[in-house]
């Protein structure tokens, strides 16, 4: 049954990425921070897709913690899911992605005018540079940035090497952190077709100042944060 539920989503979800790039082109002369919230309605298809087909549901704790004010989005990444749907629960975010993912067809072309902070992870420095210049203009522009400081998917229950990336952005604009943890990848496994009906429990942490520190306190202490609450989670 999971094969059946997993393959149906799947067709869909391609079509809708299809035509929601096209979409997205479309929106070119829009100023971003408009432009955004029509791209990422493919977002929210998508979750509650998910939820129909799939049985992923999703319960939030924290909600208290959301502030008023742009920061930096630090989360953990087990999956897919939270890729798709984070940008959903939160004020239009700028996404920290791999540049090679602009080359995806398609998906690549929506991306590119979603206004995202794209970067070479083999560029060392001149990636922390160039992720420092884009995010100040995105936070000037009202954004929220989401950034995965583990850079690439682990398996659940798995820890990933915390990159400096966001933390350097932080204390660099002098931008708040909010710390995010999750379980999605216990129903949208890493690199899985199949998906399994359960609820992600999405848990957002209070906000860390970056005012005073050096990134890699920070980074460390946001690391203690998510990995801490990691091990309080519900299994899904």
């Amino acid at each position: 049954m999971n094969l059946l539920r997993s393959t149906l989503f799947a067709i869909i979800q391609v079509f809708l990425t299809i035509l929601f790039s096209l979409l997205a082109l479309l929106t070119f002369p829009i100023k971003p921070y408009a432009r955004y919230r029509i791209i990422f309605l493919w977002n929210h298809i998508v979750v509650r897709l998910a939820r129909a087909i799939c049985g992923i549901r999703y319960e939030i704790k924290g909600l208290e913690n959301m502030p008023d004010h742009p920061v930096i989005v630090m989360s953990k990444h087990q999956s897919a899911w939270e890729t798709i749907a984070l940008p959903t629960l939160f004020p239009p975010m700028s996404i920290v992605i791999k540049k090679e993912l602009l080359m995806i067809p398609f998906f690549g072309w929506g991306m590119r005018m979603a206004s995202p902070i794209a970067i070479d992870r083999k560029a060392g420095k001149e990636a922390l540079k160039h992720i420092v210049a884009q995010g100040r203009e995105r936070i000037a522009e009202g954004f929220w940035v989401l950034i995965f400081p583990e850079g690439t998917r682990v398996k659940a229950g798995e820890v990933g090497r915390y990159g400096i990336g966001g933390a350097w952005l932080a204390t660099h604009t002098n931008t708040p952190v909010l710390p995010v943890a999750h379980n999605a990848g216990e129903v949208w496994p890493k690199n899985s077709f199949l998906k399994r009906p359960g609820t992600v429990t999405v848990s957002i942490g209070p906000v860390i100042s970056s005012e005073g520190k050096k990134a890699d306190a920070l980074n460390e202490e946001v690391k203690n944060w998510i990995e801490t609450e990691m091990k309080q989670l519900p299994h899904a």
